[in-house]
This record gives C-alpha cells, sequence and structure tokens, in this order.
C-alpha cells in the first residue's frame, strides 16, 4: 500500500475513524464505498486556511454527488457548480440557496435552463451562443432577468493538466474571440445580465507552478475584459483543477507551494478591482481522498503463471480504478483490510471483479500479504468519479451501497440497488401517442 500520508488519520487498513473496517463490512454487505465525514471536513479547513481569504470555494457536485456529501461540504461554506437538473436539485436539498449555485455544462436542456430561471440562481454558465440566445429567450417569457457566466475556451492551456479540457477544440465553453466580439453586443440579450467569466483549463493537476500560471493568464483575461470592453464582472472563476495522487511516483500537490505563488497574483487583480469575487471550483480534490471502496476476495485461482483473486465487485463499481478510458492503467493505492495474517508472505495478485470482460481488472500485479478467500480489499483515493462514473449495470449488479463514518457513527448514505428495484424500473407501461 502506498504511504500517501492522509491515510494514517482518518482511513487505513484497519479503520475508517473510529470504526473497523472488519465491522462494517460486517455490517454492510460487500461492495460498497465508505466515505470519512473528519477526513472531508479537515481537508476542507486545511485548503481554507492554506490558500488566499479571497477565495470562494464551490463544489462540483460531478465529482460525487452524494446527497450527505454535498450537505457536509455546503455546510463548510461552499457553494456547488451543478451540471444536470438532478444535481441542480440535490443542491437544493443539501441546503444551498439558488445564490449559491451555478450550471455549466455544454449541453444544458431548456427544461434544465427552465428552472434555472424559475429558481433566479446565482449564474447559468452559457457555453455557446446559441444557449444564450435560448436562455434570453426564457427568460424573457418569464419576465426576469437571469444573471449568467460566460465559459470561456481561451487561447491559453494548461500544459500539465492530466486532462485538458480548454485552450484547444473542444466542446467546453465558447472560444475567446467569439466571447470578445459578443460583449459589444449584448444589448441583443436585454434578459440576462452578465455577472463574470469561467475558465476551467484541466483536471489533476499535481504541480503548483501550473496552478499558479493558470491563476495569472485567467485574470489577465478578465482584466482585459473589463478594461478594454467595459464590462464589469461580479465574478471570475478560475476553475482548480488541483490534482490528487493516485499512481506510483505521483506526488502530493504543494499546497504551500500553490498558496505562496497566487497570493501575489490575486493581490494584484484586487488591487484593481477589489469589487470582482474570485471563485476556485473543485470536485476531486475536496472529496477524493474522504472514501475507500471496499471488495471481498471470492474465490483464489491461479492461470498461466498469474495468480488471480475474484471479488465481489470490481470495474462495474469503480471504473476509474480499471482505467476505463484511460490510455494506460496504473494501479490506485490498494491494501488488505482488517487484521494481520500471513504478513510476512507477499504475494502479486491480479485483482478482478465479477464481469464477463478482460477490463474488469482494478488491480495489475499488485503485491499483498498472502489473500485468503474472503479476505476485504481496501481501493484509496476513491472519493471521487466512483460509481457515477462507473458502469454499474453491465451484467445488471446494480450501485453499491455507500456508507458515511462520521467519528463512531456508521450512516448508510446509499442504499445497494437490489434486484426488486431494478425489475421494477423495467415494467412495461404504455403510452399514448
Amino acid at each position: 500500500m502506498h504511504n500517501f500520508k492522509f491515510q494514517t488519520e482518518y482511513i487505513n487498513s484497519l479503520h475508517v475513524d473510529q470504526v473497523e473496517i472488519e465491522k462494517i463490512a460486517a455490517t454492510v454487505k460487500t461492495p460498497f464505498y465508505v466515505y470519512s465525514a473528519n477526513q472531508l471536513k479537515n481537508h476542507l479547513i486545511t485548503l481554507k486556511n492554506t490558500l488566499p481569504d479571497a477565495l470562494n470555494y464551490f463544489y462540483s457536485l460531478k465529482a460525487n454527488p452524494n446527497l450527505s456529501l454535498v450537505g457536509i461540504i455546503h455546510q463548510q461554506g461552499v457553494g456547488c457548480e451543478v451540471c444536470s437538473l438532478a444535481e441542480l436539485e440535490t443542491a437544493l436539498a443539501a441546503g444551498a440557496s439558488p445564490a449559491e449555485i451555478i450550471f455549466v455544462g455544454p449541453g444544458k436542456s431548456e427544461h434544465e435552463l427552465s428552472r434555472c430561471v424559475a429558481l433566479g440562481i446565482k449564474a447559468v454558465v452559457v457555453e455557446s451562443l446559441s444557449e444564450l440566445a435560448l436562455l434570453n429567450k426564457l427568460a424573457a417569457n418569464a419576465g426576469v432577468v437571469q444573471p449568467f457566466a460566460f465559459r470561456i475556451n481561451p487561447n491559453f492551456t494548461s500544459e500539465k493538466a492530466r486532462l485538458v479540457m480548454s485552450g484547444k477544440p473542444r466542446q467546453f465553453g465558447i472560444d475567446e474571440h467569439l466571447v470578445l466580439e459578443t460583449l459589444n453586443h449584448l444589448d441583443q440579450y436585454p434578459h440576462v445580465a452578465l455577472e463574470g467569466i469561467h475558465i476551467y483549463l484541466g483536471t489533476r493537476i499535481l504541480d503548483a507552478e501550473a496552478v499558479v500560471a493558470n491563476t495569472r493568464n485567467i485574470l489577465s483575461l478578465a482584466e482585459t475584459i473589463q478594461r478594454e470592453y467595459g464590462v464589469t464582472l461580479n465574478f471570475v472563476d478560475i476553475g482548480g483543477g488541483l490534482g490528487v495522487p493516485y499512481y506510483p511516483r505521483e506526488t502530493e500537490l504543494d499546497l504551500d507551494a500553490v498558496a505562496t505563488g497566487i497570493e501575489p497574483v490575486i493581490r494584484e487583480f484586487r488591487d484593481h478591482f477589489p469589487e470582482t469575487k474570485l471563485i476556485m471550483e473543485l470536485g476531486r480534490f475536496i472529496v477524493g481522498r474522504s472514501g475507500m471502496f471496499v471488495t471481498r476476495v471470492r474465490y483464489l485461482k491461479a492461470s498461466k503463471g498469474k495468480m488471480f483473486a475474484v471479488c465481489d465487485g470490481g470495474s462495474n463499481c469503480h471504473g476509474a480504478a480499471a482505467g476505463l478510458g484511460s490510455v494506460i492503467r496504473k494501479n490506485f493505492p490498494i491494501a488488505r483490510l482488517g487484521a494481520a495474517h500471513h504478513a510476512h508472505d507477499v504475494q502479486h495478485y491480479m485483482l478482478t471483479g465479477p464481469l464477463c470482460t478482460p477490463t474488469d481488472l482494478i488491480g495489475d500485479d499488485v503485491p499483498l500479504p498472502q489473500l485468503d478467500e474472503g479476505d476485504l480489499i481496501g481501493i484509496f483515493h476513491s472519493g471521487a468519479y466512483g460509481p457515477t462514473a462507473s458502469p454499474v449495470y453491465f451484467l445488471s449488479f446494480g450501485y453499491p451501497s455507500e456508507v458515511l463514518v462520521d467519528g463512531d457513527q456508521l450512516i448508510v448514505i446509499r442504499h445497494a440497488d437490489g434486484v426488486e428495484h431494478m425489475l421494477a424500473q423495467q415494467q412495461p407501461q404504455p403510452l399514448a401517442v
């Protein structure tokens, strides 16, 4: 197991907070996700205490939209960035007010936009001129003026991001030159009001200098827009993309170095534009470390020189660990959980799930203490992009359970899909045409 320092405090191979892993697994049927409330809250406190006070934080629900987790995050004074109607309603159910919600995404439906207008959310982040026109029409029909922000696909990019989202041909945002042209014609959209700009360059950034460079470039463009186009921006969303180390030889992002680097950049911008709020939106960085995926070894078998541990949950529950969509798969931090046995007998295992596909590999040649059938396996750093980014319905297994540990309390925050539930969703229903 990789020695990531966060695990020793809240999540390790024996406990999550004050609850033993083996007791959790005896209570909750595997496979399941378990989250630490203390890890989540502590990481947010560290983030806020380290980075400049001028930053306002928004949580990207796409990383993990579980209602209970969103509620904990919002209670720490964090807004919500949503990408679907369900995420919008989740944010509201978690206690966020419309003024604390921004809605992003390149393919918003008319129904979603209408709901945003009815609520009067902080900003609809428009990603095409067609969307801007539709938003203006819907706001006119409702007799209101809806705040919006331009998502800009800028002329600069971030080469340090593991996944580049802007600066290249992308479905996200509006190319910089089109935004600048449109700024001269905003009177064509009288039922929307420009509140800010949003630029998200990429994700999984582990280099502090890259975060500083991104911030500098974004704020420079924001300054150009305000000075040269006479526009007042109420906020600038500088994205985020702060990374979490998953793989061997990846190192933690130096948050202190990020703070030291962006502080003078932010201070200079705010000296000129003190009324413009700065937003950093984070998903994985907030919630990623707080979760662990737990699966149980059902069978051990040897095949052509390799030892396989076939588990009850695999890529159907944790597509990211299986590398689905990745060019090169690498192992997440993995450990055998619970009381030690065979402690000195290390063996290499291929960790698979129950699926009928060779892509169902959640650990490739993983060195572990000798396993027995029935042993628990934990995949750490699994709080973000877990079941919601996995093919949970492949072979009709359904969503796994999700549980929260808060000190010594164990709380089910999502029940596993049962066979009856999945069949009930498939009952034929004639429709009038």
